[in-house]
Order: C-alpha cells, then structure tokens, then sequence
C-alpha cells in the first residue's frame, strides 16, 4: 500500500471550505488502485487550523499513474495563474509506504 498525505494549514474557521473540497465526488475515486481518500482536521482553540488529507492507493504505480494521467494534470492546469485561496497558509506533502498494519480481530461467535 502506498499513501500520499496532505497538511494543509488554514485561517481559523476555515477548515470547513478545505473538508467540503476534499469530500466531493470527483474522478480520482474512478482511477485504477485508488483506496480511499479521509480527511482529518486537528482540533484548536483558536489560531490557524490543520487539515490532514490520506489518499491510500494500492501501489506507487497505481499513484503514479494518477499523478501523470491527462484528468489530473487538467485539473491543476486549471487552476495556473489563479492565486492560492486567502484562507490556505501553507501546504506540506509527502508519501509513504505502509510497512505494516495492524487490524482488530474479531471476537469468535460460538
């Protein structure tokens, strides 16, 4: 399994607009090796606000394939030359290779 990650640090009160991004249907949920995608937000008193986006995918190959497909590199086409929204304040990634997971097991039923 291979995992992209997303920190995405906004203005308070502005973490909604990032999680309603990130939520709607779109065509990365119709690409070959796509798992799932979650979207978390660290809870704050006040200040900037984190959002953390997971995209779990099967394979490198199968993230790769997205990152070079013709529906991806459109979308980010699109957005050329339109300033960053006044509610983002910074924007770390990265990827990961799973190395292990741990799953719960179940209680036997008798």
């Amino acid at each position: 399994m291979f995992i992209q990650m997303r920190k995405i640090e906004v203005t308070e009160g502005n973490s909604d607009k990032v999680v309603e991004r990130f939520s709607k249907p779109g065509i990365i949920e119709e690409q070959e090796g796509f798992i799932d995608s979650t979207v978390m937000v660290k809870k704050v008193r006040r200040g900037n606000e984190e959002v953390i986006v997971q995209i779990r995918w099967e394979s490198e190959a199968h993230w790769k394939q997205w990152e070079k497909s013709d529906a991806h590199i459109a979308g980010h086409k699109a957005n050329l030359g339109k300033p960053k929204p006044e509610h983002i304040v910074q924007i770390e990634g990265g990827v990961y290779h799973v190395q292990a997971v741990k799953t719960a097991k179940k209680a036997e039923t008798k």
